[in-house]
């Protein structure tokens, strides 16, 4: 794979499938520009999120935050299901208050670096109940579906963040951590905006240029050129979305030339950088 993968479009605020995967599948590392929920059925699966890779255990709780590489890494024939959720970070950010956030449980997903939360029965829960019927919703023609399906699914949200309030919530530690990735991922996200090149990151780890550049590809299936930039374009996004202008995004973003800003962005996203408040 010679560039970053984007996989899965998003034109609504959310989306739900259930998916059973009955032979062993690969998976190439890839990235969403928006949050992905994943609740674990049932399989042999490590999932690797950014450097750091988890065993998962039946209904498991996968959170992935827009931007961030990830795979899971089928070990056997063992069927594989899973329901997967995707959901809009505009979406997410239009409840957050004083009082709530329903953005909570991944930003603890990223304080906490880790992708997983384990919750003890939670096939027995009101959150996963939660699940079924908004599943259920998808192929349901009564009065006001989707009305129905935006409630259930805020309800979930709702129930989700609960459960990941709770102190007794385990979020797991992986089981294989690429401390030398995971360092060079880390440098590269806290200094995101600053000039950031190849040759200052491989300065900085004492490593050569080329063999910084061989070990990121290898690791991750991505060029470490392309990395920084698609990083910077998501954070430009969601700068414009907030209110910044599209050179204010532009250049807070990391990016010194405008031009190659707009170019990059509208071969990533499909339309122009002015754009990007109406589009997920």
């Amino acid at each position: 794979m010679n560039n970053f993968e984007k996989l899965g479009y998003l034109e609504d605020d959310f989306r739900i499938f259930h998916i059973i995967d009955r032979q062993k599948k690969e998976f190439n590392f890839h990235y969403h520009d928006f949050n992905k929920i994943i609740i674990f059925i049932s399989g042999r699966v490590n999932y690797s999120i950014e450097g750091r890779s988890y065993e998962l255990k039946p209904y498991d709780i996968v959170l992935v935050n827009a931007g961030e590489i990830h795979k899971p890494t089928i070990l056997d024939n063992s069927a594989y299901e899973r329901i997967i959720i995707y959901v809009s970070t505009q979406f997410l950010q239009k409840y957050s208050e004083n009082d709530y956030n329903l953005n909570y449980c991944f930003e603890r997903a990223k304080k906490e670096h880790s992708g997983v939360l384990r919750v003890p029965a939670v096939e027995k829960s009101k959150l996963y109940q939660v699940c079924l019927e908004l599943e259920h919703s998808f192929s349901d023609q009564a009065f006001a579906k989707e009305l129905y399906q935006k409630i259930l699914f805020l309800e979930f949200m709702i129930q989700l963040n609960r459960t990941a309030i709770i102190n007794n919530i385990n979020y797991l530690d992986s089981v294989n951590e690429n401390s030398k990735l995971l360092k060079i991922i880390t440098y590269i996200n806290e200094h995101l905006t600053e000039d950031i090149t190849i040759d200052k990151i491989a300065e900085h780890f004492y490593l050569s240029r080329y063999y910084l550049m061989h070990y990121f590809k290898a690791e991750t299936g991505y060029t470490i050129g392309n990395y920084i930039t698609e990083k910077r374009l998501m954070l430009a996004k969601d700068l414009v979305r907030k209110g910044c202008t599209v050179t204010e995004a532009c250049y807070q973003s990391g990016f010194k030339n405008y031009s190659t800003f707009s170019r990059a962005f509208k071969k990533v996203f499909n339309t122009l950088p002015k754009n990007a408040v109406i589009i997920d």
